[in-house]
């Protein structure tokens, strides 16, 4: 386990950078003085897959890269892009059910060492969140499976026979990660300063740089170790527990 400060051979994020495209967080958290909840990123951090928007659409051998770009340089929003990506998601000439999305879904592996991550958390009467602009039936999915207490992700309106209708239920802007934490804290009652998140990419940077105490795990990037407390670069998520050693009974 490294502190931020840790220097490696350079290694940049591959997209747009959408600190260009969004306003700075100016807000700086105070010390976590007493952790009461541990929120985490989903896809690769509670589940070992790059991105479950990805997962499908390999799936389908199609791509959303150009979606990705303009959605990163601010030329369409969140719900225009959960559209473009959800219109590529065809069978027989119709989009696909919201059960056949499911199936999909039913493969994507934990990430290993998630079990006993949460669950030592948990006995020790800490809350577990999982916040995330993934597919809200793979987090709440994972949740189930992990015990985990509250889920922030983003969904796909169906019709009344269940098939998908393009259209997006926003929970989780995928840049405003900070927006999402404090809604969900807010309704909680529980301060930033007794909150510990943990992330693995620069999506998750505005979350990192919020919360009271900051976890990269298994990083993508240098910008994502610059913007964490810690840092645990090997791919298992019970490594991160000494974090919070002090913290625990």
């Amino acid at each position: 386990m490294l502190n931020a400060s840790f220097k490696m051979k350079k290694n940049l994020c591959n997209f747009y950078c959408y600190k260009n495209t969004r306003e700075k967080n100016t807000f700086k958290p105070k010390k976590l003085d007493k952790l009461e909840m541990v929120i985490f990123d989903m896809d690769g951090v509670l589940t070992d897959i790059i991105s479950s928007w990805k997962y499908i659409h390999d799936f389908f051998k199609t791509s959303n890269q150009r979606s990705v770009d303009n959605y990163l340089k601010g030329k369409i929003d969140d719900m225009e892009f959960i559209k473009r990506d959800v219109s590529l998601w065809i069978e027989n000439g119709k989009l696909i059910t919201q059960d056949r999305l499911n199936q999909i879904l039913s493969d994507v592996p934990l990430m290993k060492g998630a079990d006993e991550c949460i669950k030592i958390i948990s006995q020790n009467n800490i809350k577990t969140a999982i916040v995330s602009a993934g597919l809200d039936l793979l987090a709440n999915k994972t949740a189930k499976e992990l015990g985990i207490d509250y889920v922030k992700s983003n969904g796909i309106k169906t019709d009344e026979n269940g098939r998908l209708t393009g259209e997006g239920i926003l929970n989780v802007r995928l840049m405003y990660k900070d927006l999402a934490v404090k809604s969900l804290l807010s309704d909680l009652k529980i301060p930033l300063e007794r909150v510990a998140s943990v992330g693995n990419s620069c999506f998750d940077i505005p979350m990192l740089e919020i919360t009271g105490l900051s976890v990269a795990f298994n990083p993508s990037d240098d910008c994502t170790i610059e913007a964490a407390d810690y840092v645990v670069k090997e791919k298992d998520l019970s490594k991160i527990l000494p974090v919070f050693d002090s913290y625990l009974n």
